[in-house]
């Protein structure tokens, strides 16, 4: 049964966030200064530094590639700073990518489980480099309207096909239930979208990109429209059944202003009211929008850009609720980059004369320079240590958000002795010089000891089998504590091959007896054959004194029995045992 942790862990334990903070605020911070430097020293010496974004294609830039690059640019630099909520690092795998596996295919299940596994491993680590990471390519699309620039675009394009694919589950695309007012088909299409025109050459954007991008943001239209009107997606039923309704009843019960929650709550009431009424206008919208976007191709027209402007501004409040809040929200969904990428495309804006540069070329060159220096430093330091964290040793920053920190102890054990599972007598201590976890065990339990044995078994295996380290475990069960059930436990769980283990037991007067001397409580519920202790771990010096004392609530295993794992090996490490 449950010991005594919790198995809530909150998004925005003290622990973990003071760990994201030092990370990605001092640590991040000393390394992206330190590269800057070095990639300015080296501009400066290769003679780059004066004639940054003054090459004939950047200063011939077309005005539509710029309002693209800068609006982008913008909204990188939003999702950057989004990145840095302290509910990130606990709440980014498990709150936003996890529920996109419901609508991911089969197929790509798999992957999309490897990348939350790989979060929960490494959740500091990985929030602070996505942070940096998105803050650098916003900085890097801002600064240049050249060669860095096209890179930046590119890298940008490959970032967002893996927040599709991994992040949003394919963009949500095969999800039931998929809508455009809900965020279908994600953000990250419009920044891949947005990403890829930004790496080609301006000739070829210029020649391009308006026709091209315009006829896609139709079919994208088109298509929500065909979302819209099948019936399992619950537009057409009225009351609390309306999906509107439902949804918006969702999104306002998270913390955000009044205003903006009784204009959503307002709205989805009046959908339910409405019914399918309220999905005909939606339709009409989605299917006018559509076609007069694709007839704006063939003969330039204004009204389609500005009737999906605003109906993307509505959309994006009372349909995705600005997408901003909550504490998870990694950027404003899909209705913002959909309007400004169809924006950028108006035949209008492909028509008018790139921006006069009225800055003076000296201060535009060096001022690029400085900020395209930090955007290469963000985004290298990103890249670097994301690697080196995903290879590197799980964090323990789940234990620590479980469990909070270990007790630092210099108190004398308690001797006992009981019988081990070969039937010997085995008394706490008895081989010299060796260190001690000590642990407590329900030989029936089949949740939480079997997830504690384990991470002692991994531990055990760690040290290697010549580690001066016994593992001992009290049966902690008044009702099922016998021989047979230890040797049973033991057998299931493949235990038995772990060097200088020993699963002890006795009298229940006797075991009692070492509960109580160690703090642990025991008992059992009627009707329940498992006993209800408390989970702690007691690590012990070869004289007798109790080092640390551990809590230890294994959650559901995976990445939190990882993280457990990490500690406790960190902690042996202390006194020199690896």
């Amino acid at each position: 049964m449950p010991g005594m942790g919790q198995k809530g862990v909150s998004l925005t334990n003290a622990l973990t966030v003071a760990a994201f903070h030092h990370s990605a605020y001092q640590v991040a911070l000393y390394w992206i200064i330190a590269v800057a430097v070095v990639v300015l020293a080296v501009a400066a010496l290769t003679g780059r530094l004066g004639s940054f974004n003054l090459s004939a294609a950047g200063l011939a830039e077309p005005r539509a590639r710029t309002v693209l690059r800068v609006g982008f640019g913008v909204l990188w630099l939003i999702d950057g700073l989004l990145q840095f909520q302290p509910g990130m690092p606990l709440g980014l795998a498990n709150d936003v990518v996890r529920p996109a596996l419901a609508g991911t295919p089969a197929f790509f299940k798999p992957v999309v489980r490897h990348a939350i596994t790989l979060w929960n491993l490494h959740p500091v680590a990985l929030a602070t480099g996505v942070a940096w990471l998105q803050v650098g390519l916003a900085l890097a699309l801002l600064s240049s309207n050249g060669r860095l620039g096209r890179v930046a675009g590119a890298v940008s394009a490959g970032w967002a096909l893996g927040v599709f694919a991994v992040g949003n589950g394919l963009g949500g695309v095969f999800a039931p239930g998929a809508s455009i007012l809900f965020g279908w088909p994600s953000a990250a299409f419009f920044y891949l979208v947005a990403g890829v025109w930004l790496a080609l050459s301006p000739d070829y954007f210029a020649r391009r990109f308006s026709v091209v991008t315009t006829r896609l943001v139709a079919v994208v239209l088109a298509l929500g429209a065909l979302l819209q009107v099948l019936p399992s997606t619950g537009f057409w039923r009225g009351g609390d059944a309306n999906a509107l309704t439902r949804m918006s009843r969702s999104m306002t019960s998270m913390a955000q202003p009044h205003p903006l929650a009784w204009v959503v709550r307002h709205v989805g009431d009046l959908a339910g009211t409405m019914g399918g009424g309220f999905n005909v206008i939606v339709l009409l919208w989605l299917l006018g929008t559509a076609a007069g976007l694709w007839w704006a191709t063939r003969r330039p027209v204004t009204w389609p850009y500005l009737a999906l402007a605003v109906g993307a501004v509505v959309v994006w409040v009372v349909g995705e609720d600005l997408a901003v809040f909550g504490g998870v929200g990694t950027d404003i969904n899909s209705m913002v980059p959909m309007a400004l990428l169809a924006w950028c495309a108006r035949p209008a804006l492909a028509a008018r004369e790139p921006y006069p540069r009225r800055w003076p070329r000296e201060l535009r060159s060096n001022s690029g320079s400085v900020v395209a220096a930090f955007a290469a430093a963000m985004v290298l330091f990103s890249a670097v240590s994301m690697g080196v964290a995903a290879a590197s040793p799980a964090e323990s920053t789940l234990f620590l958000a479980a469990n909070g920190s270990v007790g630092t102890e210099h108190a004398r054990e308690t001797p006992f002795t009981l019988t081990d599972q070969h039937g010997q007598p085995y008394t706490l201590g008895e081989h010299p010089g060796r260190y001690t976890i000590l642990a407590f065990l329900d030989p029936v339990c089949w949740t939480d000891c079997p997830i504690i044995a384990n991470q002692l078994a991994q531990v055990r295996a760690a040290l290697g089998p010549t580690a001066p380290v016994d593992v001992v475990a009290v049966a902690a069960n008044p009702e099922h504590q016998t021989l047979a059930n230890v040797r049973h436990f033991i057998a299931i769980h493949h235990l038995g091959s772990m060097p200088d283990f020993y699963f002890v037991t006795g009298p229940v007067a006797e075991t009692r007896k070492v509960w109580n001397a160690y703090g642990i409580g025991v008992s059992n519920e009627k009707g329940f054959a498992m006993s209800v202790h408390a989970d702690y771990l007691f690590l012990i010096d070869p004289h007798g004194y109790i080092r640390w004392l551990v809590p230890d609530d294994p959650g559901t295993g995976g990445a939190q029995t990882t993280s457990t794992v990490t500690e406790l090996l960190g902690l042996l490490a202390q006194i020199g045992l690896r």
